[in-house]
């Protein structure tokens, strides 16, 4: 009888982000487990063992730091699987707070695939020795394809193309929540894309995101709704020209 497969959970609310983590290992020697929610994620350690958990912290109704507190409480529901938190909101404070003994690796998004492939050899103790990389496809698309992608410009453009459908469903969201005046949607949706787009390779517009991210931890309305006009004119652009 063969060995069973390694288990990866993830727990990523971003289905771009979801997306380009499952191309990215979908060639290693292991089963992966996508889901957008921690309360998904607990159901899924409730009824199988998994070998690597990769949580994202800020996310809608629980944080990362739910699941890690609801394992710490239940240790049988996370039985051996390593923890790594990987997430754009690791400044030195969150930092100090996922200083703790349960919490096995730190990954900063955006990235790069590379990072991402060998914390998950690591973790699962997957050698070099099986071949998984792509050939690399010269690209003139800039140096993203380089520092995220390994080279490999055929993932870079499947990933960008999906992200270009999920820009449709942000505008739509980010709209709603200006109308709404609901700040804490608005700074989850700026937080997500700030991630996306410096690994597209748009680091402007991701200082974009960034700076309304800050305005509406800040809770200033009026500044929130001008930056989500310029980010959503640049959400435009990138949909016209894909």
């Amino acid at each position: 009888m063969s060995a069973r497969r390694p288990c990866v959970l993830l727990i990523e609310d971003d289905l771009s982000l979801q997306r380009l983590v499952v191309a990215a290992l979908e060639e290693l020697p292991l089963d992966l487990i996508a889901v957008s929610s921690v309360d998904e994620g607990l159901a899924v350690l409730a009824g199988k063992p998994v070998n690597l958990i990769l949580t994202d912290l800020m996310m809608p109704v629980r944080s990362g730091f739910d699941l890690i507190d609801a394992l710490a409480a239940d240790p049988a529901l996370r039985g051996d699987a390593k923890l790594v938190v990987f997430s754009a909101g690791l400044d030195p404070q969150v930092r100090r707070r996922l200083t703790r003994p349960d919490v096995w690796r730190l990954l900063l998004k955006p990235c790069s695939l590379l990072e991402l492939e060998d914390c998950v050899r690591s973790a699962l103790s997957i050698g070099d020795d099986i071949s998984t990389s792509p050939a690399v496809i010269v690209d003139p698309a800039g140096d993203a394809i380089d520092v995220y992608f390994g080279g490999n410009a055929a993932l870079y453009h499947a990933f960008r193309a999906s992200c270009v459908t999920q820009f449709r469903a942000d505008i739509a969201a980010g709209d709603d929540a200006i109308a709404t005046n609901r700040l804490p949607a608005l700074h989850h949706l700026a937080h997500s894309l700030k991630s996306v787009l410096l690994t597209l390779g748009h680091p402007i517009d991701s200082e974009q995101a960034m700076g309304l991210e800050d305005l509406c931890e800040a809770g200033d309305a009026r500044r929130a709704a001008a930056s989500w006009s310029v980010l959503r004119a640049r959400l435009s652009l990138l949909i016209k020209t894909g």
